[in-house]
């Protein structure tokens, strides 16, 4: 009689990949758990800012525009995908993001979205919706922080450009 059973090492490659899986998955669990806490989530640096979004954004196969609300002492209160688009652009509503933005009573924002080409360099209408956003949530007395494009590898910073 011969039994039915598999070998272990006939799926090493999807064993390392579930690993992996799962490690990124911890990882993810336990940096919103720092993020969320009063004691780390004050965003002071582009870096603190990049690794963040680096674990929301990266991965994505469509663009989507995301903002991390703060309070005056930039305390993150609240972060939120608002608009999801397809594999190469995303529509944007400066009306929509000052009405988030007051929900969450924000002193300020930062906003992000992610190039799923992979290519984080910033394109015109990025500069121009920056532009729109910052001008429109003004008139509410809210502060535009920065403006991330996440790509692949790098995060481009509009304030450590200069363009904002």
């Amino acid at each position: 009689m011969e039994t039915n059973h598999q070998s272990s090492e006939q799926y090493p490659l999807n064993t390392a990949l579930e690993e992996e899986n799962q490690i990124i998955a911890e990882a993810k669990q336990l940096l919103y758990k720092r993020m969320t806490n009063r004691k780390y989530d004050q965003f002071t640096s582009p870096g603190a800012v990049r690794d963040y979004l680096r674990f929301h954004l990266a991965e994505r196969k469509h663009e989507v525009f995301y903002c991390l609300f703060l309070d005056s002492q930039h305390r993150l209160l609240d972060d939120r995908e608002l608009f999801r688009g397809t594999i190469d652009g995303c529509s944007v509503y400066p009306r929509e993001v000052v009405k988030a933005t007051l929900e969450v009573n924000a002193a300020a924002v930062i906003l992000a979205h992610n190039h799923p080409s992979g290519v984080a360099e910033p394109s015109s209408a990025d500069r121009q919706i920056t532009d729109r956003l910052k001008n429109a949530l003004a008139l509410v007395d809210v502060r535009v922080l920065d403006h991330f494009v996440v790509g692949d590898q790098d995060v481009i910073s509009f304030a450590e450009r200069g363009l904002i």
